[in-house]
């Protein structure tokens, strides 16, 4: 494998201590019996499973690229470092000895991962295998469309703008261009007429978390709505590894980024019986225990798989008050080998509060006026530098129904405002 003999030369001194696939008991934090997680990415959605890994007991490591990174805030340590660099990620590795490794974004050395899962030195979560597929778009969109046979949108992979237009000729407008490695939307546009590829082949080159000089070309499909479909491996009362599913997630997205969502989403029970047997087809393959954010398009009865994120989801913020669980507290549940519970409690809605400008240490107005919004609440992420187009907080509503949730987080979203 890639930098595999590069890394055991350097390296050495990682030995093979296979440990317990799930802890028999937890110790206590900052001490040598604590049970130990080490989290690779601390943005918004890592400080959440920092919080909730925290709650029962369990000593986290918290890693990004940079410093003072949300999940920095809270955990018992951090550490900055290059992750996508595989002799700083196993020497850190080393160093801490986590008993569980949680990637939590893209740019991650897979290869430094798998050689951490071959040699026991901790569980990968929720496998190295799978890490390595979903990080890559093409290893992801193989699995399921050319493994598993599940229905997806017409697709070509390309590596150079001359490769981009033929697979446009052959593919036909509209159509969607994306890194083979990115998050967020960062990087993806729609082409729809042949004047639009250059502008959306440099975008994808720019907005990749890693360039590979390699992107996916898609079909547009005309679907109806779009789904995050949250599904759970989890240890269930059998003692296995079972599949739970929360109730599916709508959401809205702006030039590929998510800005609102809904739980939960209507459907048919035909479609929502299609999305949990994609659902389950894919993670199933992927294996190990967390959860997982799978993206369908939904057309009518029709399910097209799209994606799938082996961790916690943005559009799953909303479970922050529509579950007894949230997505969070189940990725740390299933991590540690605990029961689960999917339950869905209220219907709620999410609402993205955005940077609006550039600039380091930004503070926000109107926080208490967004709170007065009846059954609402705020996440603003600590976030140490802003954009105009960087997800600073979200609001979280209730309500008797999804509308009157979305209408209320959208307007306590609107009543926040970043300052310089």
């Amino acid at each position: 494998m890639r930098n595999r003999a590069r890394i055991e030369k350097l390296c050495p001194h990682i030995v093979v201590t296979m440990r317990e696939q799930a802890p028999g008991r937890f110790g206590t934090p900052l001490t040598a019996g604590a049970t130990r997680v080490m989290l690779l990415g601390s943005g918004e959605l890592g400080k959440e499973v920092i919080i909730a890994l925290q709650r029962l007991g369990v000593e986290v490591i918290a890693v990004d690229r940079y410093d003072n990174a949300p999940g920095h805030q809270v955990a018992h340590r951090a550490h900055t470092i290059d992750m996508s660099d595989p002799e700083a990620l196993l020497r850190l590795v080393d160093a801490e000895k986590p008993h569980f490794v949680v990637p939590e974004i893209e740019a991650i050395a897979t290869d430094a991962l798998a050689t951490v899962e071959e040699r026991g030195v901790a569980v990968v979560v929720p496998t190295a295998r799978a890490t390595q597929l979903t990080m890559n778009r093409e290893g992801i969109r193989r699995l399921a469309a050319e493994e598993l046979g599940l229905p997806t949108s017409p697709y070509e992979f390309a590596e150079s703008l001359e490769e981009v237009r033929a697979a446009t000729g052959r593919i036909g407008f509209p159509c969607v261009i994306k890194p083979v490695m990115s998050s967020s939307g960062k990087g993806q546009s729609t082409m729809r007429a042949a004047d639009d590829v250059e502008k959306a082949w440099d975008y994808a080159l720019a907005g990749g978390r890693v360039n590979y000089g390699r992107v996916i070309v898609e079909g547009f499909v005309d679907f109806d709505y779009e789904i995050t479909q949250l599904t759970v491996r989890a240890i269930g009362s059998d003692g296995e590894v079972g599949t739970f599913f929360c109730e599916p997630i709508g959401h809205l997205q702006d030039s590929g980024d998510y800005v609102e969502s809904w739980q939960p989403q209507p459907m048919s029970d035909t479609a929502l019986a299609r999305s949990r047997e994609v659902a389950e087809k894919v993670t199933s393959a992927l294996g190990g225990r967390g959860i997982f954010g799978v993206e369908l398009f939904v057309k009518g009865d029709d399910v097209y798989f799209s994606e799938v994120s082996p961790r916690p989801h943005d559009t799953g913020l909303v479970t922050l008050r529509t579950q007894r669980l949230s997505e969070f507290e189940l990725h740390a549940r299933a991590i540690l080998g605990l029961p689960v519970d999917t339950t869905l409690t209220t219907p709620g809605a999410s609402a993205v509060i955005y940077g609006k400008l550039d600039a380091a240490g930004i503070g926000f107005e109107g926080v208490a006026d967004a709170m007065a919004v009846p059954e609402t609440d705020l996440r603003l992420f600590g976030k140490p530098e802003s954009f105009a187009r960087r997800r600073m907080g979200v609001a979280v509503s209730t309500g008797p129904d999804v509308e009157t949730a979305r209408s209320r987080a959208r307007e306590a979203a609107s009543r926040v405002e970043p300052v310089a």
